[in-house]
């Protein structure tokens, strides 16, 4: 990190701090997502007072693959190092930079590198100039892949609106030997750094016009390049993870490498990271059942199940020091760590207190109904029973059903499907889209709309008018019920 911001430093950047990870003028998010998120405003005009070349390292959080966490390179809370050109310099400096800071200052060499660029469609021209500089430093013809507005176009081109193609640059994350040709389907190619060049405004009547004032916008993922930088191909093996996943290992007694507990080490130390980023914001943001809230109480809750899944004695103060070394290693970069230090501690330990005494009888009562279950799924009503009387929730139901090759009829094992209380009301999170979109398509081919009243069938119809519109809302409550 100190690298890329010394060096873009160097170059006329200002260095400035991450924003918050709780969006402070964004409703339609819950959390800012990339690096750019935060910058939106000053990408399309607004002048920004610390001028015009920018650089950062920004704290993201996305949960839209969180049963992916786990393997070695997924994580909910990641860091994103960015530089930015509000107007200033374009295409020439940002390769020409990118190049420089790959191969002269992390001395990777340019047999590992390949890039993408756009190849132009019927609208577009293709970006012949990124591939002739990219050329220019080295790269050659046969490592250059032209593709298309799925990959290679911000945002994308049916958005109105600042936009433009994009150049990603590719590491050989690999021992074997390197193809001469870029390959973009080889999963040895690693994406690492991507360089999005905001040449054209997308207009309301559909035409593309050259921006006046041109933007550059860049973001490099922390965790993947560091773990190539260090030669891992886990992400949880670098340097980033080295003391966490050591605390682990001590107070479970249990080792990383034994793959009987490697999964859930990755949960552990992922989660617990991204619960002290999230307790740290100055938002205050508290472990709830609504918005933030909820996803960080869900983050705590898998945390702890999964700490007792090796071994961690629950009611010891495990979760306070690794949340300590997670404060001590991050605070440099995010001093409001420090500064919540006591809020974030406390609330780790009141959460984990009160979870785990329905942690611990809602899985007996689990085990109790799996161990003579006759079928290979669970009735909705049992399922329901466990929530309503231990109060245990219904995605750690599903969790845990998943586990054992079962089934729950009737319920849908999606994370954003939560329990708000009886009378089967479910909370839809509507930031998970492609969850929603499943719930409400089997709101629609298992439930008519004669089982439910008209407020919901109005409700549903709208949520499905603004989904398909492309609209975020964060949570929305309807009446559920389940189907038969």
């Amino acid at each position: 990190k100190d690298t890329y911001l010394k060096f873009f430093e160097s170059k006329g950047h200002k260095i400035i701090p991450s924003a918050p990870v709780i969006p402070e003028n964004d409703p339609t998010v819950l959390f800012n997502t990339a690096g750019m998120q935060p910058l939106v405003p000053y990408l399309k005009g607004e002048p920004h007072p610390e001028g015009t070349r920018l650089t950062d390292v920004q704290k993201c959080f996305r949960t839209n693959d969180l049963d992916e966490v786990g393997d070695k390179t997924h994580h909910t809370f990641f860091e994103m190092l960015g530089n930015w050109s509000l107007g200033d310099y374009f295409k020439k400096e940002s390769i020409e930079w990118s190049f420089e800071l790959l191969t002269k200052q992390l001395n990777i060499p340019v047999e590992r590198l390949a890039v993408t660029v756009f190849k132009g469609n019927d609208i577009v021209p293709a970006d012949i100039e990124s591939a002739k500089l990219w050329m220019a430093q080295g790269i050659p013809e046969e490592r250059i892949a032209f593709l298309g507005e799925d990959d290679n176009w911000w945002p994308n081109m049916e958005l109105t609106g600042p936009c433009g193609p994009d150049t990603e640059i590719f590491y050989w994350r690999s021992d074997e030997e390197i193809p001469a040709n870029f390959d973009t389907e080889n999963e040895n190619w690693v994406e690492i750094w991507n360089n999005v060049f905001m040449q054209y405004m997308h207009n309301p009547d559909g035409t593309f016009t050259p921006l006046k004032n041109k933007n550059v916008d860049t973001g490099m993922g922390v965790e993947r390049v560091t773990a190539i930088l260090e030669g891992q191909t886990d992400n949880y093996k670098s340097s980033i993870w080295k003391d966490i996943i050591a605390k682990i290992e001590e107070v479970s007694g249990k080792k990383y490498d034994d793959e009987k507990y490697t999964k859930f080490m990755r949960i552990i130390a992922d989660h617990i990271r991204a619960v002290v980023i999230i307790l740290g914001d100055d938002a205050k943001i508290m472990p709830s059942n609504k918005d933030q809230g909820y996803i960080l109480r869900r983050l705590i809750r898998r945390t702890i199940r999964y700490a007792k899944q090796i071994d961690i004695a629950i009611d010891s103060d495990w979760e306070q020091e690794l949340a300590k070394l997670v404060i001590d290693e991050y605070k440099t970069y995010y001093k409001e760590l420090e500064r919540n230090k006591e809020f974030i501690l406390d609330a780790l330990k009141n959460e984990k207190t009160k979870f785990n005494r329905t942690l611990e009888k809602g899985l007996r009562e689990f085990e109790k109904i799996t161990k003579n279950i006759q079928t290979n799924s669970i009735d909705k009503d049992t399922a329901f029973k466990l929530y309503d009387t231990y109060g245990f929730p219904i995605e750690l139901t599903c969790e845990l059903a998943e586990e054992k090759n079962l089934i729950i009829n009737g319920i849908i094992p999606v994370f954003s499907i939560v329990f708000t209380g009886t009378g089967n009301k479910i909370m839809i999170d509507l930031s998970f889209q492609q969850a929603v979109m499943q719930i409400l398509v089997h709101i629609q081919e298992e439930i008519t709309f004669s089982t439910i009243d008209n407020d919901s069938q109005i409700a549903i119809l709208y949520l499905i008018n603004l989904i398909d519109n492309g609209m975020i809302i964060p949570y929305f409550l309807v009446r559920f019920i389940f189907s038969q």
